[in-house]
């Protein structure tokens, strides 16, 4: 049965990609630049050990997003309405968030509690944007989703960007002429590192802030069936096995399915261990860990929007196997870098501890592929996000999006449990980086299969 809709106001649209811009900020500065290198090097206080740790957390959180993503999805489906879902996850994602200021150092009896944290946040982040995608083909013409798609990829990192900035102005005032001295601003003690403590809370009341356009303005769905959530759950549950057992009719949704979870698993490892290797490799203090962050923000903000209309100009798929190449050579390029060496076994003057920004060859090297990732990342992110909206059976959208995010999850704790075991097992956190190379490949190999058509029921 075709589900006819009427296309979301201009409002609507830009409300919708700002629930990106909202949730970016915990993407960016917890998980990949500021927090994420705090709790490996800093909390844990081992690179190596911290590396591991951080991967075993991002695994758990894996695990239960799979388990749970296609079922709540498909309720999702059955009962019409997923702005109820959105809100309960980001409730779960903003005290994730707001518990990570306990996160204080010289205490390892809070490594525990503290990674529950980032597996609540992690979770309710994840969850909620199923649903949001979810909404895509609902609120904007098959003509104009990779464009609606990639915009809000963009706002997101232009989000993730000023989040950045308001960090580094944080921690380094005088930098913008905030102060004379070298103190963070509002009296944050760098001994009991409030800063990185404080980027959790801070993403929180971010969070709350910019979400609320999307309730306010966006509808919910064409034609909401407001149902109980008893009968949602029964009926969609129902519907989830009729789906799996029927997979095989969806032959072609389900060979971009296992090709997404592949190429996701390894873009999602080395975009969240890309500022802890960093930090391993070159001893990066915060300050410089927000610096890279911004710079590779600010080369993926064009990737992303220019990868939106690509998507619409060429396709879905096109634009995916442009981008994984591109993230592939910027990997390989990456590991290749360590602190006497780059491109593998060219030697490099050893580092000066007195070196200006950047200032040895390793890490020039190191900018150099990280800018290729940093500009490949968002039309890959973008247009993937737009495919399965192109391919998933009308009707089912939320199901499917549950089926992708169950895809960008099920392997999404064997990447950071590949890096974690052989991190600790080589004492290498290079060799352990270079796991992640597998998956892009496999994932690039199996997308050529794969056609851009909408599967029939």
């Amino acid at each position: 049965m075709t589900v006819a809709h009427k296309e979301a106001s201009k409002l609507g649209q830009f409300s919708w990609a700002l629930f990106d811009w909202a949730n970016q900020p915990f993407f960016t500065i917890i998980t990949t630049f500021i927090f994420a290198p705090y709790f490996a090097n800093v909390l844990v206080g081992d690179p190596v050990k911290g590396q591991s740790a951080w991967a075993f957390t991002q695994s758990t959180s894996g695990v239960l997003i799979a388990l749970m993503s296609p079922f709540l999805g498909a309720m999702a489906d059955a009962g019409g309405r997923r702005k109820p879902y959105i809100f309960a996850f980001q409730l779960l994602l903003a005290a994730g968030c707001a518990g990570l200021w306990w996160a204080y150092p010289d205490r390892p009896d809070l490594i525990m509690p503290i990674s529950w944290a980032v597996v609540a946040a992690t979770v309710g982040a994840e969850m909620s944007i199923v649903f949001n995608n979810a909404q895509l083909p609902n609120i904007v013409r098959p003509q104009r989703m990779g464009w609606l798609s990639g915009f809000g990829w963009g706002l997101g990192y232009c989000g993730g960007l000023i989040s950045l900035f308001i960090v580094l102005a944080v921690s380094m005032p005088s930098m913008f002429g905030l102060g004379t001295g070298d103190q963070p601003l509002f009296g944050l003690d760098p001994k009991t590192h409030e800063l990185e403590r404080l980027v959790g809370p801070a993403s929180a009341l971010w969070l709350a802030i910019f979400v609320l356009p999307m309730f306010l303005f966006t509808p919910d769905s064409a034609g909401a069936r407001r149902q109980s959530l008893w009968v949602a759950a029964k009926q969609g549950g129902a519907s989830l096995l009729t789906t799996v057992r029927k997979l095989g009719h969806f032959r072609n949704a389900l060979t971009y399915l296992i090709a997404f979870m592949l190429y996701n698993d390894g873009l999602a490892a080395i975009i969240a261990f890309g500022g802890v290797y960093a930090a391993a490799t070159f001893g990066w203090s915060t300050v410089t860990l927000g610096i890279f962050g911004i710079i590779l923000t600010v080369f993926a903000i064009p990737g992303a929007f220019l990868g939106g209309r690509l998507d619409d100009m060429i396709g879905s798929k096109r634009t995916v196997q442009l981008a994984i190449a591109g993230v592939i050579v910027a990997t390989l390029g990456i590991v290749g870098v360590t602190a006497d060496r780059v491109f593998y076994v060219i030697p490099a003057e050893p580092l000066d501890p007195t070196r200006g920004l950047f200032g040895s060859l390793q890490e020039k090297t190191l900018m150099g592929f990280a800018l290729i990732l940093g500009f490949c990342m968002g039309p890959m992110q973008a247009a993937s996000r737009t495919m399965i909206g192109r391919i998933a059976p009308e009707g089912m959208t939320g199901e499917f999006y549950g089926l992708f995010a169950l895809s960008g999850r099920a392997t999404a704790w064997m990447a950071p449990l590949a890096i974690g075991i052989v991190t600790a097992a080589s004492g290498s956190t290079r060799i352990g980086m270079a796991c992640v190379l597998a998956f892009l490949v496999l994932g690039f190999i199996l997308l050529w299969s794969v056609r851009e058509e909408r599967a029939k029921h």
